[in-house]
Formats: C-alpha cells, sequence, structure tokens
C-alpha cells in the first residue's frame, strides 16, 4: 500500500511517501524549486518520491494532507471578524487566496498528480497537530510515550499534549490561538530584525551573548503563565492577529525603542531581549513537559512543531530528567507534517501494525532525500568540462580527512539529502574545528551570514563524551550539550569585551564549534547512519587525534540546501570554498574554469 503526505500553501512544504509502513522518500520542495521555504503546492517533492518508490502509472491508495484547510479558514475568518476594522488590509490580500485556491486543495492534488501521471483512491485531512504528534511517535524507538507539539498555530491548536501507544495517537490536552509559544518567539524574532519563519535560528544563537534581563519582564507584563505551561499572552502587545505586522508599538514602549531594522547593526539590547525570550522559552517548554508526564504516566516523550527545533530548549529538558528519554522529529516544522500525516493514515485510519525495538528509529537517519550515483555525477562533469579527480574508494575518507587537517573548506555532496532543516553529512559544508579562523572564515567568506551564528560540531558517536557533556547519541543535531570543561579555556575576565571580540575568542581546544556559551549543537555520526560520513570523521581523528569535525548546511544565506550535483557546483564556485566533494569525485577550485555567473546573484534569493 502506498499513502502518500502532503504538506503546502503556508510555509515548508514537502511530500512524503510511505509504503507498507516503510517510509520510502521525503523531501521539502525549496530543494527542488530553489525557492527558500516555498510554500507552493510541492510537485516536484511529490514527483521524486514516486520515483524512489517506482511508481510511474496507476493509482496512490491514499493521499493524506496534513491538516485541516476548512477549519483553518474558520479560524482566519473568526480571528478577521475578532479585531475589525482591523487587519482589513491583511483580511483583502488573504482572502482571495483562500477562496482561490487554498480551499481547493482535493481538486488540485487531484490535478497534480494527474500530471505524474497517478490517480488517487482515497484523501484524508488529519489535524495539523495530529501530524505533528504522528511525525514524531510512530518514527520513534518507544512502544508508547507522551508527545507535546508546539509550533505558531495549525487550525486552533498551538501546543498539544498527547499520547501515542502501539500504533495509536490521541492528543489530551490543547491550547488555542491566539496564544502561541511559537507566535510568540517568532514575534520578538521579528522585534530583533530577523525574518520571521526562518529567522529564529539567529534569535537562539544570538541569546548566549546577552543576559536575561527582561525575563522577569515578559513574565509580568506579556504572558501570564501557568504551573502546567499553559499561557495567555497579553495581546496589547502584539499585532498578528490583524496580520500585518508582529508585534504592536505597545511593546516598542516596553522594550526601549523600536524594532531593530534588519541588516543594521545588533546591540546590547537585541542580544539582552534574545537572552530573555529563550529562558522565558525554556521554562514554558519545561512546564510543559512536567505536566505532560502527570498526565500521561509515560516515561518517554516525543517532540515535533517548529519549536522542538530549539535545540537549546532540548538540552535544557534533557537535563531536567523529566523524562527518562527524549525523541525529536528531525524535520519537526510543517515539512514533517507531510509525513505524519501519511503514518497517521497507515497506522490509525487504516489500523496497521507499528513495531518499536526501544533503540533504533525509523527515519534512517533523515536520509530520505535523492541520490545521485557517481556513474550520473561523472556525466554531468564531463557535459560541462569541470576538472575532477576520481578517488580510489580505499583512499576517499583519509584524502578529504587530509584536507581538513589543512583547513580547506570542503563542500561535501555524497548519499541521499537530508529530510529537515539540518545537513548531516549528505549535503554538507565541512572543515577543521581546531582552526581560531574557521568559524569567522566559514560565516563571513563561504555562507555570507551574520559572524556570530555558530557552527555545529559532527562527532563519532562513541567519543561524543569524550567532548560534550552528553550521554546519548544526537543523531540529528537537535540537542545542544556543553563542551567538556577540560576541553575549555578560563575566559571570565573577558566577559566585557566588544561584541566582536566575543565572537572571535578562543574558548576551548575545538574553538570554531565552541560557542560564546561553551555549548555546542552536536550531531552524533555512527557507521549505521551514515559510513561514509563517518569514516571521514574516523579519518581525521586517525590524522589528528580530534574525532569532531565542522558540518554546516551545504548553502549560503538565503538559498535552500543543495539538491544536486549541479547546485552544489554552483554554489562551490559563488563562495571561497577550497574543494568540492561530488560522490567519489574530487574538485579543486583552482582547477576549474572561469565560472560566469551574474555579479549580483545573492539578489536571486531572499536574505534572511
Amino acid at each position: 500500500m502506498n499513502i502518500l503526505g502532503i504538506s503546502a500553501y503556508y510555509h515548508d512544504s514537502a511530500a512524503a511517501l510511505v509504503q507498507d509502513g516503510k517510509i520510502i522518500g521525503a523531501a521539502q520542495e525549496e530543494r527542488f524549486t530553489r525557492i527558500k521555504h516555498d510554500h507552493a503546492f510541492p510537485l516536484h517533492a511529490v514527483r521524486y518520491c514516486l520515483a524512489e518508490a517506482g511508481l510511474t502509472e496507476g493509482n496512490i491508495d491514499a493521499v493524506a494532507f496534513y491538516d485541516k484547510p476548512i477549519t483553518k479558514f474558520a479560524r482566519l475568518m473568526e480571528t478577521y471578524f475578532s479585531v475589525a476594522p482591523k487587519g482589513l488590509s491583511s483580511f483583502m490580500i488573504a482572502t482571495p487566496l483562500w477562496i482561490k485556491q487554498k480551499l481547493w486543495i482535493p481538486l488540485q492534488i487531484e490535478n497534480q498528480l494527474k500530471k505524474c501521471g497517478i490517480g488517487m483512491d482515497n484523501l484524508y485531512f488529519p489535524e495539523h497537530h495530529e501530524s505533528h504528534g504522528a511525525s514524531s511517535f510512530y518514527p520513534s524507538p518507544f512502544e508508547e510515550a507522551a508527545f507535546l507539539t508546539m509550533d505558531g498555530v495549525g487550525e486552533w491548536a498551538t501546543s498539544t499534549i498527547g499520547i501515542g501507544q502501539g500504533n495509536r495517537v490521541k492528543i489530551l490536552r490543547e491550547m488555542h490561538f491566539p496564544h502561541s509559544l511559537g507566535l510568540l518567539y517568532s514575534a520578538i524574532t521579528y522585534f530583533t530584525g530577523f525574518r520571521v519563519n526562518s529567522g529564529e535560528y539567529k534569535l537562539m544563537g544570538l541569546a548566549p551573548y546577552g543576559e536575561p534581563k527582561y525575563a522577569q519582564l515578559i513574565l509580568d507584563k506579556l504572558i501570564d503563565l501557568k504551573e502546567d505551561g499553559s499561557f495567555r499572552l497579553n495581546m496589547d502587545y502584539f499585532s498578528y492577529m490583524e496580520g500585518l505586522r508582529m508585534t504592536s508599538p505597545k511593546l516598542d514602549s516596553l522594550l526601549g525603542g523600536p524594532p531593530r531594522q534588519p541588516e543594521t547593526d545588533i546591540t546590547p539590547r537585541e542580544m539582552d531581549i534574545a537572552a530573555s525570550i529563550q529562558t522565558v522559552t525554556e521554562e514554558i517548554v519545561l512546564r510543559m513537559a512536567r505536566y505532560a508526564r502527570k498526565i500521561t504516566g509515560m516515561n518517554r516523550l516525543c517532540l515535533s512543531g517548529g519549536v522542538a527545533l530549539n535545540c537549546v530548549a532540548n538540552g535544557r529538558l534533557l537535563r531536567e530528567n523529566i523524562f527518562d528519554d527524549i525523541y525529536i522529529q528531525p524535520a519537526s516544522g510543517d515539512a514533517g507534517g507531510a509525513l505524519g500525516a501519511a503514518l497517521l493514515t497507515w497506522h490509525q485510519i487504516y489500523d496497521k501494525p507499528r513495531e518499536a525495538d526501544g533503540v533504533h528509529d525509523s527515519m534512517q537517519g533523515a536520509y530520505l532525500g535523492p541520490a545521485f550515483s557517481d556513474e550520473e555525477i561523472g556525466a554531468f562533469l564531463d557535459e560541462k568540462g569541470f576538472a575532477a579527480k576520481k578517488l580510489d574508494q580505499a583512499k576517499w575518507a583519509s584524502r578529504i580527512a587530509e584536507l581538513i587537517a589543512a583547513e580547506k573548506v570542503i563542500g561535501l555532496f555524497q548519499g541521499r539529502m537530508e529530510f529537515g532543516p539540518r545537513a548531516l553529512g549528505g549535503r554538507s559544508i565541512i572543515g577543521d574545528p581546531r582552526s581560531t579562523a574557521m568559524q569567522s572564515t566559514m560565516n563571513l567568506k563561504i555562507k555570507y551570514r551574520e559572524s556570530f551564528r555558530p557552527f555545529a560540531p559532527s562527532c563519532l558517536v562513541e567519543k561524543a563524551g569524550d567532548f560534550f557533556d552528553i550521554d546519548r547519541p544526537s543523531p540529528y543535531m537537535l540537542i545542544v550539550a556543553d563542551v567538556k570543561k577540560e576541553r575549555c579555556l578560563d575566559l571570565t575576565e573577558n566577559k566585557q569585551v566588544a561584541f566582536i571580540e566575543q565572537i572571535n575568542q578562543i574558548r576551548s581546544d575545538i574553538p570554531a564549534i565552541t560557542h560564546v556559551d561553551y555549548s555546542a549543537r552536536i550531531q552524533t555520526v555512527s557507521p549505521e547512519s551514515n559510513k561514509p560520513y563517518y569514516d571521514i570523521i574516523k579519518a581525521f581523528d586517525d590524522l589528528t587525534g580530534c574525532g569532531v569535525i565542522i558540518n554546516t548546511s551545504f548553502n549560503v544565506r538565503g538559498e535552500p540546501i543543495v539538491c544536486t550535483p549541479e547546485d552544489a557546483y554552483r554554489c562551490f564556485m559563488r563562495t571561497e570554498m577550497d574543494y568540492l566533494v561530488l560522490g567519489s569525485y574530487l574538485l579543486e577550485k583552482d582547477d576549474q574554469p572561469e565560472f560566469e555567473d551574474d555579479k549580483n546573484w545573492r539578489d536571486s534569493y531572499q536574505l534572511d
């Protein structure tokens, strides 16, 4: 039985294909269209999933859309009427789109599948947070667990607590719009000058540079927080119900001035605001988790929804030991809803059994996207006339390790593309974490992004405890933990230095991945999850005694992670990367022909 899951029309459209309960393929539409956070119907992602499953004609047994559009439309209309006459401009923009497009999703799905030579037998619409909960519980290793979903908003729900047992999921409690942890965090993202729905990572990365001076003010004025983690926002300070602005002028007065304008200098005020909202977010997550433990009686927790990508909060949740173990869906945002909807249909609607061994998840390392063979890569290089050397398989990992040790920056393109926002060694840029200049070099010359943003380490799973205060695998780069104290330098006396000097301080013997608060967002790598990537890190460890490398996503600011060899080569040539690995092929920048490209190529991407 083939079940296709779809998410679309809001942000991060995606498709996922489940065949007899196994995840065959999953991908975001942005990777194919090169439009970051593409919200259009995921036609390219659907075509990929069908091809990965070998389906070229016939019918899909079922299609599942990740939420209920009619219910969402009703919430939208009720919200506009409740704030009228405010929000008229937003109403005039949004309503025609709904009437022309979003209310006709069944017909659109049918028409798009026809373009692929495929029909459908059944169409289902689970609730948005049902899809989120299913996306984390069903692939998890747990036979039973509580689940917690937290995001901006689905139909009405913004956070839910539920329980998964066997092949069933059930929501027990939910919090409703406009009171939303995701929207609160996004509102502060907007206020500090970053783009909503993509700048939240920046806000989280900025937080350690500040002090939570505004945390109590937020708790006193903006939010009425209860012991169970539920809360009500004081909507006098927010404008997102009217649609055109996230915050109101009243928040300007409370926080000492208007929102920071994008691309302007970051001041201590923004750092302190970031630290404050991060502190408040962690407190809310902890209270919700404690309440989930109380009402479910479960000792394991599954997390999903956009807030579950806050890896700092995830690390804090682990350290509090509220649950014995936690599983986080690597594609926790709306893209993962496509997968959750498909799995919910298979297990709950069709009542198909589910197996869980308590150890292994079914996400296959999140390597669920397209792969390209050496034959395909070789044909591409020959056609374009690009200089490349094919490495002997026995020397592939050691040669790459030698280049990393020589402080070269390498674009790594191998195996299947990752599903979700994190690059995990399939589409990554890698480097030497021991280098004192690598963070600045990668941020400014490779990624073209803010210099304060930290890079993540990929670490041999068996050596994670040698470098970080972590006692379990973290395969999806969704947990922040401290660097081991014995590896850190004491910089207590230098905390008051200027922002740019803080960024460039050497804090440990792996400085390029040690953040200002001595933490790191960790990916542990095992030979079972991605052997070629593991082999590179192992070869680097054999060469240098360091079982860690830098891993950041293979893209530049404002661009989606690369999908194809052509995407990878273009990104390689547009940046100051030194080498590119395409499967077995190694390309050196100096050997390449002159790259003809628009000098203003970055204008084609929305900067965020």
